[in-house]
């Protein structure tokens, strides 16, 4: 069997359960993993789903522009149906997003014009502004208006919501997702709730978002809102999409969980979702304790993390906003590039003599001695080059009678600053124990190259 254009391929997406970065909730929770759509987001079926009723009501004909504004992924779904059903795309969008959402638009075939992030909607340079007024102004044109066209969430009732109720067999007790338009949330709860009115929906904000103060005490507050950093939810106002009466709590996430969960969704489960699913899970988290064993929790991974490669999944991004706590280089940093080389001894039976011929052979300064397996003393070149100037006979003794006290050990883990400080009360040197019995040296030598 095979489809007939890729937008057949829309929904029927996996429901994956986590276990790791979610380990401390006490419930089962799974992901319902929206990556899978091939637009790569859950916007897929509400783009397909607005083009479709647009078309039916007499709104959308063929030569057509569409027109919207967006974060990115409701952009790739039109621009993706546009494609198969012969219209063009016009997207606004704000300079917050990422540079990948922008260049995927541009990818397939779409306008995008960047607009500032920091305005109010009713600026006529916001990109909601701007995308009206190019409605206006292009003949032969449509605007989808994803927050207040019904379609939306009409969309996810009528998919999303009905395969994660047959996908946990009905034992879904909690649904978890982050709310922007609001369509995917509000859609999916009414189908849920209409199933079992006893599921908790839980709706993710953001600070610097509208949502939640408005559900618990019916305020619209502009002193709420300021810039933030988080894509994917959060408003400065209220869609006509989100239905408040379905939603029974909302929380709030900071920028730095949103994007620290990204991070780890990725690293222990494998799963490579964008900013809201991180945002999503931090919020699950932090209402933990509200859960029980018996529960059943279902988490939307909106987006992709192909999307966020240049802010979430870039170190230096995330060290910038302080994100991520400054690199700190550690022992066994130091001596990375030679843990595969065996480390160079001399025993303590043989003569200076010779360990001055391995000293020299292997351009080193400090080496340790050993009696068998243990290691009993040390020399280094200025000890024996302070002895040999007074004793030139000391060549044809034993490494025993000029060795000092062994190097002593460190752990392989100890931060440079501390190492520093040991390896420079300690002779210029020190031993770390790596794997089985394995032993190598770090000298000041080594720090030097590391803070290099």
């Amino acid at each position: 069997m095979w489809y007939q254009n890729i937008l057949q391929a829309i929904g029927n997406t996996p429901m994956v359960q986590l276990h790791r970065v979610t380990k401390e909730v006490p419930a089962t929770v799974l992901a319902k993993v929206e990556t899978f759509n091939p637009g790569h987001s859950t916007k897929d079926r509400m783009a397909l789903r607005m083009i479709e009723d647009a078309e039916k009501a007499g709104k959308l004909k063929p030569g057509y522009t569409i027109i919207e504004g967006t974060s990115g992924n409701t952009g790739m779904g039109l621009a993706m149906a546009a494609i198969v059903k012969g219209y063009k795309c016009i997207f606004t969008t704000t300079d917050k997003q990422s540079k990948e959402k922008v260049d995927a638009l541009r990818a397939l075939g779409a306008e995008v014009i960047v607009c500032p992030t920091n305005v109010d909607p009713e600026d006529p340079r916001s990109y909601y502004s701007v995308s009206s007024r190019l409605e206006r102004e292009t003949p032969n044109s449509w605007k989808a208006n994803q927050y207040d066209n019904l379609s939306n969430r009409q969309a996810h009732y009528e998919s999303t919501g009905p395969e994660i109720w047959a996908q946990t067999e009905g034992k879904i007790t909690h649904l978890v997702v982050g709310v922007g338009t609001g369509g995917t949330i509000s859609g999916i709860a009414r189908y849920l709730k209409e199933q079992n009115p006893n599921i908790k929906v839980w709706g993710i904000d953001t600070y610097g978002s509208v949502f939640k103060k408005y559900k618990e005490t019916g305020i619209f507050d502009k002193n709420e809102i300021y810039p933030y950093i988080t894509e994917g939810i959060g408003e400065d106002f209220l869609p006509q999409n989100v239905d408040f009466s379905l939603i029974d709590h909302f929380e709030k996430v900071t920028d730095k969980d949103a994007a620290i969960y990204t991070r780890k969704i990725a690293r222990e489960e494998g799963i490579f979702a964008g900013n809201s699913a991180g945002s999503a899970i931090a919020g699950l988290m932090q209402m933990k304790d509200r859960l029980t064993p018996e529960d059943v929790v279902v988490v939307v991974f909106h987006d992709h993390g192909t999307r966020y490669l240049a802010k979430m999944f870039n170190d230096d991004w995330m060290r910038d906003r302080g994100f991520l706590e400054p690199e700190v280089k550690r022992a066994i940093d130091c001596i990375s590039h030679r843990l595969h080389l065996p480390m160079v001894t001399v025993e303590a039976s043989q003569t200076v003599g010779e360990a001055i011929h391995k000293m020299m052979h292997f351009n080193i300064s400090q080496m340790p001695v050993k009696s068998g397996a243990a290691f009993v003393g040390s020399i280094t070149d200025q000890n024996l080059l302070a002895r040999l100037i007074d004793e030139p006979e000391l060549r044809g003794k034993s490494v025993s009678e000029v060795m000092q006290a062994p190097f002593a050990f460190v752990d392989k883990n100890l931060p440079l600053p501390q190492l520093a400080k040991q390896v420079d009360k300690k002779m210029g040197a020190v031993l770390v124990q790596l794997e089985g019995d394995t032993v190598q040296i770090i000298t000041s030598h080594d720090i030097i190259q590391a803070l290099a």
